[in-house]
């Protein structure tokens, strides 16, 4: 029978290990795709989840912002309306502003991208130096 010596016992190829050790490698690679993968799909819903609340919650805003502000100048159209509107602008800007930049600290201060990825591949190149 092929492969097979004298005593019935089943000879391994000259390039079993190697191949054996190409299986192994494959198998990291795949593994680290699907991690990545994971990874990526991951991020795609949480910003997607992101924009529709921010989009509900913008809209929501503005027409409160809006009602507000023409409630509090019919209250003062006889006799201060443009001071309360010129009052109601330099509110609304100034927390433009500040939201603006808490928004932008959050945006720099993100987890970085496939973090957990890369942190494997890591553990991974230290595993295989000799």
């Amino acid at each position: 029978m092929a492969g097979e010596d004298s005593g019935g016992r089943t000879t391994r190829g000259f390039f079993h290990p190697l191949t054996t050790f190409l299986e192994t490698v494959l198998a990291i690679v795949q593994t680290r795709l699907d991690l990545l993968f994971t990874e990526l799909e991951e991020e795609r819903e949480r910003v997607k989840e992101i924009v529709l609340l921010a989009l509900v919650s913008l809209f929501c805003l503005s027409l409160g912002v809006l009602l507000l502000t023409l409630f509090v100048v019919a209250i003062f159209w006889e006799t201060h309306r443009l001071s309360v509107l010129a009052g109601l602008a330099v509110i609304y800007l100034g927390v433009a502003t500040a939201v603006g930049l808490i928004l932008r600290k959050k945006a720099m201060s993100k987890p970085r991208l496939f973090s957990a990825t890369m942190a494997e591949l890591s553990k991974d190149r230290e595993r295989l130096k000799p």
